[in-house]
């Protein structure tokens, strides 16, 4: 193996430079060419790409976002586009390739792999957390905190105001970011789309708190759990409390990277490169109980990631 290729493909995720730079560096050290291709899928299928060095990924590692550019690409949808990407990289003498994304990244990946035959590490990063295979992903832990800090704000002026506010993250298809950000935020309510509810019992909820003595609240939701202005008003419809809707949307995607989001992007950038020298050639790099281990890069893309209703119904006890 001589030449090894990078890409950054689907949704940004902060920490994907550092693992860049990580799989770079390890590259380099055992004296690989290393190509990184530019806009994820679409840059393999235009042949756009740049050679790393151990110099040029220098000063990137504390930089939300990805150097090397992403984009969502349809013609990797296809079978044409599948054999295209295929021969680009064959042309470049490409012996292993390295994506740095999430399901949907891994999935083209998967393709590349059964029709090219080139051997494949997936480097799970995505803020939604749902990668079967792996305990958490790069990016995951900053975009926690990025709605934390929002969400703190937001708590101030709703215990002023005496208001409720219905807060959306981001999370289409599952509730792992708003799950973890509605404990750390003391949330009164956590709506995901994993766990069935009923607006009459949270308005129930929300009206025996206000008898309590609780005049304030926060009501976070992804956004995959419904439409949050119209739950907004159902909820100030039933209870006459005055009610704020808000999202977070993209700024959850960026900003530096954590501690934690940079270390973990460090150990996999450079895991996946020790996994290709070892003859690993579908798998992708995931951390289980603080291990970093190759998992089948199938199974990530099949099996269902759980949500952890235990800490569900924790943050259900301690909203009380």
């Amino acid at each position: 193996m001589k030449t090894i290729a990078i890409s950054t493909t689907g949704g940004d995720a902060p920490g994907m430079n550092a693992a860049i730079r990580a799989a770079v560096r390890t590259a380099v050290a055992e004296n690989f060419k290393v190509i990184g291709f530019e806009r994820g899928y679409a840059g393999i299928l235009d042949d756009d790409y740049r050679i790393l060095n151990a110099r040029n990924v220098g000063g990137i590692i504390h930089l939300g976002g990805t150097v090397l550019k992403t984009s969502r690409s349809e013609e990797m949808k296809t079978e044409k586009g599948i054999a295209k990407a295929s021969n680009v990289l064959k042309d470049n003498d490409v012996e292993g390739l390295v994506v740095i994304g999430g399901n949907g990244s891994f999935r083209g990946a998967l393709e590349i792999n059964k029709k090219s035959g080139i051997p494949i590490i997936g480097i799970p990063a995505t803020i939604d957390n749902d990668i079967a295979g792996t305990d958490t992903t790069i990016g995951f832990d900053t975009a926690v905190n990025t709605a934390l800090e929002a969400i703190d704000k937001i708590r101030d002026t709703a215990t002023s105001h005496q208001r409720i506010f219905v807060v959306e993250v981001m999370g289409r298809d599952r509730g792992f970011l708003a799950l973890e950000v509605g404990i750390g935020a003391g949330a009164e309510i956590i709506l995901l789309p994993e766990i069935t509810y009923n607006i009459k019992q949270i308005c129930s909820k929300l009206i025996e708190s206000n008898l309590k003595g609780k005049k304030s609240g926060i009501i976070v939701m992804a956004e995959g759990a419904g439409d949050y202005v119209n739950i907004t008003k159902k909820i100030e419809d039933d209870t006459k409390f005055e009610l704020r809707p808000i999202r977070l949307g993209h700024v959850q995607r960026g900003g530096n990277p954590t501690a934690y989001s940079r270390l973990l992007a460090c150990k996999m950038g450079a895991a996946s490169i020790k996994f290709l020298l070892n003859g690993k050639r579908k798998e992708i790099t995931a951390i289980r109980s603080n291990d970093i281990v190759p998992v089948d890069l199938e199974y990530a893309i099949k099996a269902h990631k759980r949500i952890d209703e235990q800490i569900y119904h924790l943050a259900l006890k301690l909203a009380a």
